[in-house]
């Protein structure tokens, strides 16, 4: 794609989010994009936020899981940006009316301690790497019309990205296996779903390893400070004004969300 076209499609997506106006998948209308033309309509669009003064906090991880892919009818993962503006408390209500098609993912944050570059980087690097993990909970929602996306249209689309909700709880990985951490994903004091973190690429700390070693490749390195959201443990739950959302992690705690 041209860097006309790329522009176009950073605005257009940009215009979508601002006037909660879905478009047609981009894969419909240029069926040539490719997975790196996504991405820099992605950065595009990031670039424009930070040049209206916002900052990145941390990073995304999509469509890590089984679950997920067969969702949405892919086949690998993504990532995306996550901006202060999109970091919303714990018991803060959030309005319905700022968000298009809206779902919700119950997820492991990665807190790093310390930078992370690929490529070569691992699971044993990942894990010194981080300060702890927490409980969290990731806002998706497309602009993309219905949900009809391909990789191409998520990874353009900042990775479905907006908006996430951290628990409150930093607990140190020392002596935890990922993989065996159980979660319970509760909607309306019902169970909705259950997981576990080897739903996510087989250990999450996996996910954020794939992660570095990807963006190496764009010369981005992961940065100490930054929380990383390493991917959902189950498939996403709808949303509509009213619900409520508890998501229990084994041994790291809890996190809540309401939405008006």
């Amino acid at each position: 794609m041209s860097k006309e076209e790329i522009a176009k499609l950073s605005q257009e997506l940009l215009s979508a989010e601002e006037t909660r106006t879905p478009v047609s998948p981009l894969t419909e209308r240029f069926p040539g994009i490719t997975v790196a033309d996504a991405y820099n309509i992605q950065l595009g669009i990031i670039n424009t936020k930070l040049a209206r003064g916002d900052v990145v906090v941390g990073k995304k991880i999509g469509l890590t899981s089984r679950a997920m892919q067969e969702m949405y009818g892919v086949r690998e993962a993504d990532y995306g940006h996550i901006l202060s503006s999109g970091v919303f408390l714990e018991g803060q209500p959030i309005s319905i009316s700022r968000l298009i098609q809206p779902r919700l993912e119950a997820e492991i944050c990665f807190v790093l301690k310390e930078d992370l570059k690929g490529p070569g980087v691992s699971v044993a690097s990942v894990l010194t790497a981080t300060a702890g993990v927490m409980p969290a909970f990731e806002i998706i929602d497309s602009r993309i019309k219905d949900w009809k996306i391909k990789i191409q249209d998520t990874i353009a689309d900042n990775a479905s990205n907006s908006g996430v909700i951290l628990g409150g709880k930093l607990t140190r990985i020392k002596d935890l296996d990922l993989r065996l951490i159980g979660m319970v994903f509760e909607k309306n004091g019902d169970i909705a779903a259950t997981g576990a973190g080897a739903a996510v690429l087989g250990n999450p700390a996996q996910a954020v390893a794939w992660l570095a070693n990807t963006l190496s490749e764009y010369g981005i390195v992961l940065k100490a400070g930054e929380f990383i959201m390493a991917g959902a443990l189950t498939a996403a739950l709808p949303v509509k004004a009213g619900d409520n959302f508890t998501a229990t992690f084994d041994r790291l705690g809890a996190v809540s969300v309401r939405f008006v």
